[in-house]
């Protein structure tokens, strides 16, 4: 039985982290807008100011809060709200990664000092680098990289008409 339940495990992980990093891909450039052009100074110095586990406590919540957002989409979803399920997945999730990515930068360092949390994030880390180095893994980043070139062409198309078509107005 558990030679079955491996591989399974093993393919519902690696779908969780792909969805994950996905995901992320999106939200940390939202995250680092939001540190640039946001700044809650007294917030951040409260946050960074908070001892390990306190820390631990508050990067907790947004992973509390916003995780059962998954189920709530996939009912939404399997009872023919796609849209809607689709839209309260992705708008939970980008929530919760940008929250957690944001908190995450603030706090590294003291919840490194928890044990178990850095043993937890050094499992995480493992498994992130093990789906990165399988070759499912490249071939997505190869598409995706193809997939973010093309659309990059077709701005720049669409850029040079918008501007001959300008130039030839006056």
């Amino acid at each position: 039985m558990k030679r079955i339940l491996q591989p399974i495990t093993y393919i519902l992980a690696a779908l969780y982290f792909l969805v994950d990093a996905v995901f992320i891909a999106v939200a940390r450039p939202i995250s680092r807008w939001i540190g640039r052009h946001f700044q809650f100074r007294r917030l951040r110095a409260w946050i960074r100011s908070l001892p390990p586990y306190p820390s631990l406590a508050l990067f907790s919540v947004p992973v509390i809060i916003l995780e059962p957002i998954k189920p709530v989409a996939a009912y939404l979803a399997a009872t023919g709200q796609f849209v809607s399920g689709a839209a309260t997945f992705i708008v939970g999730e980008l929530l919760k990664l940008v929250l957690v990515e944001r908190l995450f930068h603030l706090t590294r360092d003291k919840l490194m000092r928890i044990p178990a949390f850095a043993w937890a994030y050094g499992k995480f880390a493992d498994m992130k680098a093990w789906l990165q180095a399988t070759e499912a893994w490249r071939a997505i980043r190869a598409l995706s990289r193809a997939a973010r070139d093309s659309l990059a062409r077709v701005r720049a198309r669409l850029a040079g008409g918008v501007n001959k078509l300008a130039a030839s107005r006056e």
